[in-house]
């Protein structure tokens, strides 16, 4: 059999986001790791992000270990770092196989192959079971082949490779229907400890946390949003004595106290959310829980019974306080009163509401985002709010709008930086486009500051050294002085604001 080594890159999957030194176990790799340990196959998972490894590090690894197979996820915020690492390691041992997989791999597979010549296969969609018929592959071609040849791989179902110099992928892989089949993630492969992975729950302070996957898909068709690409759209749910049986076995193991409910929709079917809670309360758990929901499917019956089992912090997506632009341009059909509704009802029973915004749709005018920013400013104490300005993902409805609108020019590619023409913000918003449309620069920047200011977050300010040291243009430079000369506009007009009331 192969000996096969999952890496996740340095600075991990979302570097800004887990930079307060905590940080959010691999699921994906977990997963696989669990079905090729199940089946006898050699396998490391090595996540740099936690273990310190720098490329120096990465490089003698593999050359000293000479692994098979070398994988390493990606999503498109890490996609440079992960870019980096297969070109490390095809140097280091030329003789492996690399292999991308996760988000950005699903929804970019041909980019990716068309312009990192190392990289030798991509994994599209669900890695489990692609991941166990490679190495299956390779164990048998290596009977025969010195060494094993990657065209005994064109017919591995879920894979995207070159053929004949062409990029071609193989059938797509069914999803996996019964998610009760997998093993539970092989947590024991990963220096658990060293994520410090906690979350604050008010009156206990940071508790240890762990974070599940229950589900996998989503129903829904927010043109933003890649993951029916990467999931599909049938949401396959695990049992709910199933995802008990995992919160056990993390709290006897690890002493966890908090679990993430990891679903991009935990109320996907809200009777197996019921059913999950009441197993929970029934078995005495006794953790603490917080998980995304589709808003306009709670209702109050459920949010009791979720709140009896622990569950202290609801995320939920509004993403535009515009109707127009709910409905017709993010296909998010959800009334303002489920909103307002469910807000009231987790102020009432003490649970952190979490509310998604995002700002910049397209044709989403200066008169449609206020709408937004004065529901954020109303409930600016009611709730906790997270805001972006809309990213442009691979795979997407809204990249496809935006190769035909100019905002991705002509000839785009996801592994290049680019340096005019494609709008990033890699410290505040990760290294990803941003879709600036009818709203100019300096509106974005105004929205942003007075969520910030309405938040209470100086956070924008710390930034600002690290900000000017990521200037990679002369148009970065104006960007950032535009939002400087917003930000001082509008602490004038604060502090005029408080004079004048006191």
């Amino acid at each position: 059999m192969p000996k096969v080594q999952l890496y996740v890159s340095p600075g991990g999957y979302f570097a800004e986001r887990w930079s307060g030194g905590s940080s959010m176990p691999p699921l994906g790799l977990l997963y696989i790791g669990a079905v090729l340990e199940r089946e006898k196959i050699p396998v490391e998972i090595v996540p740099c992000n936690v273990l310190g490894l720098g490329w120096k590090d990465i490089i003698r690894k593999i050359r000293r270990d000479r692994p098979d197979i070398v994988g390493v996820t990606i999503t498109t915020e890490n996609r440079f770092q992960a870019f980096k690492l297969v070109r490390l390691a095809k140097r280091a041992h030329p003789g492996c196989w690399t292999v991308l997989g996760g988000p950005h791999a699903s929804m970019a597979a041909e980019d990716c192959l068309r312009h990192i010549p190392e990289l030798d296969v991509v994994v599209r969609g669900e890695g489990e079971m692609t991941m166990l018929e490679m190495c299956r592959v390779w164990d048998s071609a290596s009977r025969s082949d010195a060494p094993p040849r990657l065209e005994s791989l064109h017919d591995v179902p879920g894979l995207v490779l070159r053929k004949n110099g062409e990029i071609a992928g193989n059938a797509p892989r069914t999803p996996i229907a019964d998610l009760d089949s997998l093993p539970f993630p092989a947590y024991h492969l990963v220096p658990f400890e060293k994520y410090n992975f906690a979350f604050e729950v008010p009156g206990h302070g940071p508790l240890p946390a762990a974070n599940i996957m229950t589900s996998r898909g989503c129903p829904f068709a927010c043109n933003f949003c890649a993951t029916p690409v990467n999931w599909g759209r049938t949401v396959r749910m695990r049992s709910p004595e199933n995802v008990v049986r995992e919160i056990e076995l993390l709290k006897a193991r690890y002493g966890i106290k908090v679990v993430f409910f990891f679903d991009d929709t935990f109320n996907a079917s809200p009777k197996r959310a019921d059913a999950i809670c009441d197993l929970m309360i029934e078995r005495k758990l006794d953790v603490f829980f917080k998980c995304d929901v589709r808003l306009d499917i709670m209702s109050r019956e459920l949010l009791l019974k979720m709140k009896s089992a622990g569950l202290f912090h609801l995320s939920y997506g509004l993403e535009a306080g515009s109707d127009r632009v709910r409905e017709e341009i993010v296909g998010k059909r959800i009334e303002m009163a489920d909103f307002h509704n469910l807000t009231a009802w987790c102020v009432e029973l003490g649970i952190i509401a979490n509310v998604f915004f995002i700002f910049s749709h397209p044709t989403e005018t200066w008169r449609e985002a206020q709408e937004t920013i004065r529901i954020i400013e109303e409930y600016k104490d009611r709730i906790e709010g997270s805001v972006a300005i809309l990213h442009i993902y691979p795979g997407t409805p809204l990249e496809k709008l935006a190769r035909e609108t100019g905002f991705l020019p002509e000839g785009f590619t996801w592994t290049r930086h680019y340096r005019k023409g494609v709008i990033t913000l890699p410290l505040a918003q990760g290294d990803v486009p941003l879709y600036i449309d009818k709203l100019t620069w300096a509106q974005v920047s105004e929205l942003i500051l007075r969520w910030s200011f309405s938040a209470r977050r100086t956070s924008l300010l710390r930034k600002a050294p690290r900000a000017l040291r990521q200037i990679r243009s002369f148009d970065d430079l104006k960007r950032l002085l535009v939002m400087g000369r917003v930000y001082l506009r509008l602490k004038r007009a604060s502090r005029r604001n408080y004079q004048t009331h006191t």
